[in-house]
């Protein structure tokens, strides 16, 4: 088991170690969000629920949508402010993760296509896509995680990073409204930071000082 915290809001987050893949190095340790933030979590945090998909009672389980870039600053912003607490002994502060970030923790030492596998006949046994969510998202942690514990990175919703490209950030990790192809490692979308979208949501980075 890595080590890892849980705050009081729902989210836990998981140890990720310096190292390399591909020409990506991670030169300081990282805690990453073990699922992408739940509805649950972010109504905690702001008072409100913007989610397209959130009837019936396990609503709360599936990944916060309908959040632009900007949304998701004000969350961090104010997740900062309340949750001060030391984790496991360090000082930190939540962010959004690179994009280069998001491959190497979505990847967990492995360099295939997804985490599990080269195949596409095997993309539903760690994501919901277009071809099996039916139409909408689904609650959180029910498919096959990563070797480091990361659950949700291939589908359910897109995850928006901090990385900036052309006057848009990039949103990686496909979602239930994609392809299974486009669920893959290295497939990234486009977006201004004012997007809104039922098929975007968030995944957060904690950071040591």
């Amino acid at each position: 088991m890595r080590p890892s915290f849980s705050n009081e809001y729902g989210g836990t987050f998981v140890l990720i170690e310096p190292g390399n893949n591909f020409e990506f190095s991670l030169m300081d340790p990282i805690f990453v969000g073990a699922r992408p933030v739940t509805q649950v979590e972010w109504s905690s945090i702001m008072g409100a629920n913007p989610s397209k998909f959130k009837e019936g009672w396990s609503a709360g389980l599936r990944p916060v949508e309908s959040v632009t870039w900007f949304d998701c600053q004000d969350y961090i912003s104010e997740l900062n402010k309340i949750d001060t607490e030391h984790k496991l002994g360090l000082e930190g502060f939540f962010r959004l993760p690179t994009n280069d970030e998001w491959e190497f923790f979505c990847r967990a030492g492995t360099k295939t296509k997804w985490y599990n596998s080269q195949k596409d006949t095997d993309v539903d046994d760690v994501a919901w896509h277009a071809g099996n969510a039916g139409a909408t998202t689904r609650e959180v942690g029910q498919k096959q995680p990563n070797e480091w514990g990361l659950y949700d990175l291939h589908g359910n919703v897109s995850e928006w990073t901090s990385t900036l490209e052309s006057g848009k950030y990039i949103a990686k990790g496909g979602s239930w409204l994609t392809e299974s192809e486009s669920t893959s490692v290295v497939s990234k979308r486009y977006f201004s930071p004012d997007k809104k979208s039922d098929s975007i949501g968030v995944r957060l980075v904690w950071q040591p000082y």
